[in-house]
């Protein structure tokens, strides 16, 4: 089953196209990337599939439904882990959990527990009554991976997930991400760590300059242009690192 479908998916701002006529899928269950470099659309793609923006052409379908006709339902349905850090300074890290099952509709009762049962998943149960002010960067993005599952979404979005952490809270996140798949939650990430991209992705859409140059595993892309890693097969690709 595909959890998401992309036809001819194009997204202006003015003058400037910002995703070209790009095709793709994304199966039930799988980790799905999309790589290149800043510009190259890939959040702006993602921003389409959760429905905070349009597309201005095309047609996208998440869980069958059209993302301009039920919207609503889409993003009942879905998590999403935002680059940057939108946690609510003036609560607690399990306030910040209660508050945001609210848009849920998730009961008092029900919303509490599964605020604990997520702090216990990615280890903050300690923190619970700590000011989101005195968390570290690695805490912050794991509190905010723990709300973005409150719904227990069946698509979970990640925007560069572990940007900025160490690399021992980076692997931690991948360890909660590996089991969100183990149980069939379908996974969209963008990441700038080409280490990442292979450790979770089954399969990754390389872009450049709004368009989807391929689309396949990370073992295969590697295997056929004799690369190393995904950073020496964009390189082939492009002509380009994907940090210019």
């Amino acid at each position: 089953m595909n959890i998401v479908n992309a036809k001819g998916l194009t997204k202006d701002y003015g003058s400037l196209r910002a995703v070209d006529n790009i095709d793709f899928h994304i199966l039930e269950g799988e980790c799905f990337g999309f790589l290149g470099p800043n510009g190259a659309g890939k959040t702006t793609v993602m921003s389409i599939i959760y429905c905070f923006m349009p597309p201005t052409s095309g047609k996208v379908q998440v869980f069958g439904i059209d993302v301009t006709e039920n919207p609503g339902l889409i993003k009942s349905r879905i998590g999403v882990m935002p680059q940057d850090d939108n946690l609510d300074v003036e609560l607690s890290v399990f306030e910040n959990l209660i508050v945001y099952a609210r848009y849920f509709n998730i009961l008092k009762k029900d919303s509490s527990r599964l605020a604990l049962e997520l702090l216990d998943f990615v280890e903050l149960r300690d923190k619970a009554d700590v000011n989101i002010r005195n968390l570290s960067g690695g805490m912050k993005r794991k509190l905010i991976l723990a709300r973005a599952l409150i719904n227990k979404p069946g698509l979970l979005i990640l925007d560069e997930p572990t940007t900025g952490l160490d690399p021992h809270s980076r692997h931690s996140v991948w360890d909660k991400l590996n089991h969100q798949k183990s149980n069939n939650t379908t996974l969209i990430l963008t990441t700038h760590y080409m280490e990442e991209a292979e450790k979770l992705c089954d399969r990754v859409a390389i872009m450049n300059s709004g368009r989807i140059i391929t689309i396949d595993t990370p073992s295969n892309l590697m295997d056929t242009h004799g690369a190393k890693n995904l950073e020496d097969v964009y390189l082939k690709l492009t002509g380009r690192r994907l940090a210019e």
